[in-house]
């Protein structure tokens, strides 16, 4: 099976951009599509973004305009590039393939 690895959290300040990756140690052609999930503490886990093998892509609305998701099959990587990041962004933020294989997670904090 896939495993999907995350990386790129940290600590930004509100308004700054972060990239998050999730590298595959496996092919994610297969996969139709390739999503991002994030959860806060005391919520549930919250869809992000989505793409797929197509190219349609799709947001989340709270994240619209603020953030790209993009995915390298070839290179087996998924992508975030998170921009104009708010204090409500903060949370863990996690990679999902074919809508049931998750990675570990990363953690994004926004906050001065």
């Amino acid at each position: 099976q896939v495993q999907l690895v995350e990386s790129g959290g940290g600590l930004v300040q509100p308004g700054g951009s972060l990239r998050l990756s999730c590298s595959a140690s496996g092919s994610i052609s297969s996969f139709s599509v390739m999503a991002w999930y994030r959860q806060s503490p005391g919520r549930q886990r919250e869809w992000v973004a989505e793409i797929y093998r197509q190219g349609q892509i799709n947001y989340a609305s709270s994240v619209r305009d603020r953030f790209i998701i993009s995915r390298d099959n070839a290179n087996k990587m998924l992508f975030l590039q998170m921009m104009d990041l708010k204090p409500e962004d903060t949370a863990v933020y996690f990679c999902n393939a074919g809508g049931t294989i998750w990675g570990q997670g990363t953690q994004v904090t926004v906050s001065s």
